[in-house]
């Protein structure tokens, strides 16, 4: 499992393992397979089912040949953006890409820090547009990234809107092979592609939701 218990010691951890050892994990995000029944509403996108922040809106990148490029969840403190990969069956993937984004991001002259978060390593950086904060969960066969970007003002709160969705995102690998690092197919509701078609043909950007 590559799943990281949060806010439980080591004690106490055992304990429920001995109690329910086959119990799905209490903690997101889950894989398909894992995913608990609950009364959680989550936005249903193909590959992540994730949960709308009350007061969020969605917005939309369309790549100009036609696929998605990405789904953001505009709040009023900021903007989310969960995405998934696949990844080797091993993990350790977040490793990788965390090292990577941080070159990058000092390149592009942001100050850029990690910090130890509930799944472990994050990346907290200043740039001049944004305060970032980059969160990647190692699971089976899929890297789950989430993003929470804003004024550094409403960092914090925008980083505990990120943390809540992370926490209720479930994700739908598939079963097919994948090179690793391939963006998992985002696929859109019905009515939301729609909505996007009616604004490209009256000209209208990528917008939101």
């Amino acid at each position: 499992m590559f799943r990281r218990g949060r806010g439980k010691s080591k004690r106490d951890a055992a304990d429920e393992q001995r109690e329910a050892p086959e119990q799905i994990p209490s903690q997101g995000p889950y894989d398909e397979d894992e995913a608990p029944s609950s009364e959680v509403e989550r936005l249903d996108l193909g590959s992540v089912r994730v949960p709308v922040p009350e007061g969020g809106q969605l917005q939309v990148e369309v790549d100009p040949s036609g696929p998605v490029r990405a789904v953001h969840l505009v709040t009023p403190v900021g903007r989310l953006t969960v995405s998934a990969f696949a990844a080797p069956r091993s993990g350790g993937l977040w490793q990788d890409v965390s090292n990577e984004l941080a070159d990058q991001l000092r390149k592009d002259g942001a100050r850029v820090h990690t910090e130890q978060g509930d799944w472990g390593l994050e990346l907290v950086a200043d740039s001049p547009k944004a305060a970032l904060r980059f969160v990647g969960v190692d699971g089976p066969r899929w890297l789950l990234r989430g993003v929470s970007a804003g004024p550094a003002e409403t960092s914090k709160e925008c980083a505990r809107l990120l943390y809540g969705v992370l926490d209720d995102t479930v994700v739908v690998r598939g079963s097919e092979p994948m090179p690793v690092r391939t963006p998992l197919p985002i696929e859109l509701p019905e009515a939301i592609l729609r909505h996007i078609q009616q604004a490209q043909q009256s000209e209208t950007p990528n917008g939101q939701v």
